[in-house]
C-alpha cells in the first residue's frame, strides 16, 4: 500500500502537536517499519522548513527533514503537475491539488490528511489519520 502524507500530518509528528501526535506517530512508525510506503510531496518539505522555524533552529529543521528522506519517498513537483493543478479550476485549494497530482503520479492508494474538506474533488481517496489507523486495524483483524 502507498500513502501520501499531507504536510499537516508531518508537522503534527515533528512538533508532537496534541491531540494529533499519537496518530501521526503511528503512521510515521508504519512507514519506518515498511508496513506501507509513505510518500511526501516535495513542496511539503519546503513548506515545513518555513513553518517549523517557529519551533526549531535552522540546523534542527535540516536534520529533521533530512531524516524523512530515510523513510519516505519524496515526489517531485514538475511542470506537468503544476500545469494540471493550475488547469483544475474546480479544485480551489491549489496546494491540495498539487498533493493530489503527486499522489496520482506515485499511484498512492490514499492521501492522509486532517483537511479532508479541502480534498472534496480528489481523485485519490482521502482518509484522516484516525480513519487510516482504523482501516489498518480492520485489515489486520480480517487477516488474523
Amino acid at each position: 500500500m502507498r500513502i501520501l502524507l499531507n504536510t499537516n500530518i508531518l508537522i503534527d509528528y515533528l512538533t508532537e502537536r496534541e491531540p494529533f501526535f499519537p496518530a501521526a506517530y503511528q503512521i510515521i512508525l508504519g512507514c519506518k517499519n515498511k508496513r506501507y510506503d509513505g510518500i511526501v510531496a516535495a513542496h511539503s518539505i519546503v513548506d515545513m522548513f518555513f513553518i517549523l522555524r517557529k519551533y526549531f533552529t535552522n540546523a534542527e529543521r535540516r536534520r529533521m527533514l533530512l531524516a524523512f528522506f530515510e523513510i519516505l519517498t519524496v515526489e517531485t513537483i514538475d511542470e506537468e503537475k503544476l500545469r494540471l493543478a493550475l488547469k483544475n479550476e474546480p479544485f480551489t485549494d491549489f496546494e491540495g491539488c498539487l498533493q493530489v497530482e503527486c499522489a496520482k503520479s506515485t499511484q498512492a492508494d490514499y492521501i492522509i490528511t486532517r483537511n479532508e474538506k479541502d480534498y472534496a474533488l480528489s481523485e485519490v481517496p482521502i482518509l484522516s489519520p484516525e480513519q487510516f489507523i482504523e482501516y489498518l486495524h480492520d485489515d489486520d483483524s480480517e487477516q488474523g
